[in-house]
């Protein structure tokens, strides 16, 4: 992957960049990104800048794209360039999953460790980086450089190694000359202390809306579909992929139907609006929960600040709705409503059935907006 194929350029990922180009890079690097944030295909510039025979550019801080060491790079193929990522169970190693993994990274390079598990045929069971996955990357790193400059070992959520990092401090500390290991986190406080002391850590923000938007835009989404995906993703640029495919666009008039027959508490329009939302696949459900609680929180900046200029993400026509239910819903409504919204997300998560969970929530919002003070005083 180069450069110019990334979403966005965070400024910790020209630091990097500047220091592969001058061949100063620290052996040991951590990769600090949230969830969809582009650690992974920021690692994999990085990776083949450095293994690229014939860098471009006036800082020659650009892969040329077109020598054997980029095109073994763009398929994860290079055989100095190697790959440790979690996989599903007590004697699994990645090399049994490469196939897999330089499939996914094709697809989609900004993919979470939920897809990748899933892919892998994980369902419930926990992923991790066992111990003779570190045998493994051990072993590799023994041997010597075949082609490139640089021997590279790139570790994706290092969070999953767990204890057995410890295998892995020596090399870490001191590895093979021209050895240079790229850790990918996601969460920084499950990694062992001993591995983050000997990496120098790289924070990289993630894209915002209009990056996002821009990427959806160049796979051929629709403006308007484009924005509606970005503005909910808040910047996990795979979500936004799941986003686009769903009918993101149309979740608000969804939501201020619902809301309209909450308010009203007709049991005719519930059980309708109920009965209709219970065809949509369980994904866009969950996309429909992500947007309710993407407007909430919209709606209480704009109780906040009373104004829809103060940076307010919402389009026009919830705006407008947003802003005349301004005095009906205070701060403890809100409250519950966006703990109720939560729980059905939790729910929606473990298979619920949609027809009984949501036409439940109507009823406890319709309480919640016409009856709040005897809600509370049951609750408590």
């Amino acid at each position: 992957m180069r450069f110019d194929q990334l979403i966005h350029q965070p400024p910790g990922l020209d630091q990097l960049r500047q220091m592969a180009a001058i061949d100063r890079l620290p052996h040991a690097n951590m990769l600090l990104a949230p969830p969809g944030g582009g650690g992974l295909p920021a690692a994999l510039a990085v990776a083949t800048l450095l293994l690229c025979e014939n860098r471009q550019g006036p800082e020659h801080d650009t892969p040329c794209g077109q020598c054997r060491a980029c095109r073994k790079t763009a398929g994860c193929v290079h055989p100095d360039l190697h790959f440790a990522f979690p996989t599903v169970g007590s004697k699994a190693t990645s090399d049994q999953f490469l196939p897999q993994w330089r499939e996914a990274i094709k697809e989609n390079p900004y993919l979470e460790a939920n897809d990748w598990l899933q892919r892998i045929g994980a369902e419930n069971k926990q992923g991790n980086i066992n111990r003779d996955n570190c045998a493994a990357i051990l072993r590799k790193l023994n041997l010597k450089i075949f082609e490139g400059r640089y021997k590279i070992m790139l570790i994706w959520l290092p969070e999953y190694l767990g204890n057995e990092g410890n295998r892995l401090l020596k090399m870490i500390e001191e590895p093979p000359e021209n050895t240079i290991f790229l850790l990918v986190t996601e969460r920084l406080e499950l990694i062992l202390t001993t591995i983050l002391s000997r990496c120098q850590l790289t924070k990289l923000l993630p894209p915002n809306n209009e990056e996002i938007a821009a990427a959806l835009q160049a796979r051929g989404l629709p403006e308007l579909r484009a924005t509606a995906a970005a503005r909910l993703a808040a910047g996990n640029y795979n979500v936004s992929l799941s986003l686009a495919d769903s009918d993101a666009d149309a979740h608000g008039t969804l939501l201020l139907d619902w809301m309209r027959a909450c308010f009203q508490g007709s049991p005719a329009r519930l059980v309708a609006w109920t009965d209709d939302f219970a065809k949509l696949g369980r994904e866009t459900q969950k996309h429909f929960l992500r947007y309710c609680l993407h407007f909430w929180r919209e709606f209480l900046l704009l109780s906040v600040t009373g104004n829809a200029g103060q940076g307010v993400r919402l389009p026009e026509a919830e705006l407008a709705s947003a802003t005349k239910m301004l005095s009906l819903i205070d701060a403890d409504q809100l409250a519950d409503i966006a703990g109720l919204l939560s729980e059905c997300a939790e729910h929606i998560e473990r298979n619920a059935n949609p027809k009984i969970l949501f036409l439940d929530a109507g009823i406890r919002i319709h309480q919640i907006l016409r009856h709040r003070e005897p809600v509370r005083a049951a609750r408590a």
